[in-house]
């Protein structure tokens, strides 16, 4: 198994056997994506279904939403992260909305 699949995992507390839910739609999710970088921290790895990885996993103009959308699942989910983590990655691809 993956570093980043390991990490996943145990900060959500998943089995490879759970369900384990895109954090976009709730489908099944098959995909850990790292929303920015190759960084495996759980502030930057994210579930999605393949057609969401395909379609939003490199797009800069994305990296926001997807930023905060994990934030929530995190939170949500009661899982320890890093928030200046996150604000300074939200400044970092904020300029990138709207293109």
């Amino acid at each position: 198994m993956k570093a980043h699949t390991k990490i996943y995992l145990k900060a959500l507390g998943y089995d490879e056997s759970d369900f384990m839910p895109c954090e976009i739609t709730g489908a099944t999710g098959v995909d850990i994506h790292h929303i920015v970088n190759r960084e495996n921290r759980i502030e930057n790895l994210m579930l999605l279904t393949r057609f969401q990885h395909q379609e939003l996993g490199e797009v800069k103009s994305k990296m926001c939403y997807l930023l905060k959308v994990h934030m929530e699942f995190l939170e949500a989910n009661g899982v320890r992260f890093s928030t200046e983590w996150f604000d300074e990655q939200l400044k970092k691809y904020s300029i990138y909305e709207g293109d």
